[in-house]
């Protein structure tokens, strides 16, 4: 859409996260996690302002047992502040992809792709196809960027695979804190910038797509710092 005087019109672009807070995330992963989200807001921050004709709204959604908004409204990433999320209970993953399955049905037709980041560290307890499939039943589910990082070397990482649904790109392991934070930064900044940009950008021919958005990698990890989940 062009405004009168040939500017773009701004498009909100949903950025969410899905968070699992089982117990199993107890201690120094879920520490991380919440220091890797409050680490990342003002890269995010830059990110939008370089791409004023994106209007980035963030939320998030944590799951273990039962799943539920942590940040309900889509908030202006420059209003963003995060309240630090606790551990405990089981791994209902496809409820959280309900919840967004459900908001999605709510959403306008104008926008860009959303972005949704999974974080698990274990294995769903509950009917996470069901989730899935609710998802995918919205025309903004099939559409949005699906990334997925598992913490630890017990994530299921097929799981992760089917939530992403692209051949191509496969989930991220962080077996460590350092990786964790790193991993959580690409997706806060590199994903959001490739989602946000205009689509008259040429292509990186090293980037990956997802559905239209093309995803340059994060970069490898260092294999000298030690696995410690």
């Amino acid at each position: 859409m062009v405004r009168p005087g040939g500017e773009l019109a701004t498009r909100p672009l949903h950025f969410i996260w899905l968070l699992d807070c089982s117990g199993s995330m107890t201690g120094n992963k879920i520490g991380t996690l919440n220091h890797a989200i409050r680490e990342a807001i003002p890269h995010m921050r830059r990110v939008a302002d370089d791409n004023p004709n994106a209007s980035v709204l963030v939320r998030a959604i944590t799951f273990s047992s039962g799943a539920k908004w942590h940040i309900t409204h889509p908030t202006p990433i420059d209003q963003f502040t995060w309240n630090d999320v606790q551990a405990g209970g089981v791994t209902d993953m496809g409820r959280a992809l309900l919840l967004v399955a459900d908001e999605f049905q709510h959403l306008g037709e104008r926008g860009l792709p959303p972005v949704l980041v999974l974080i698990s560290d274990g294995q769903p307890t509950d009917d996470f196809n069901r989730g899935l499939e609710a998802l995918m039943a919205q025309p903004w589910g099939k559409k949005a960027v699906r990334i997925a990082i598992g913490v630890g070397q017990d994530t299921d990482m097929d799981v992760l695979q089917k939530f992403i649904g692209n051949p191509e790109m496969t989930p991220l392991q962080a077996n460590n804190v350092e990786t964790l934070v790193n991993y959580i930064k690409w997706a806060s900044t590199v994903v959001l910038q490739a989602a946000s940009a205009p689509p008259s950008q040429p292509v990186d021919p090293t980037t990956i797509s997802t559905t239209n958005v093309p995803i340059p990698m994060p970069a490898t990890p260092d294999p000298n710092v030690s696995d410690v989940w």
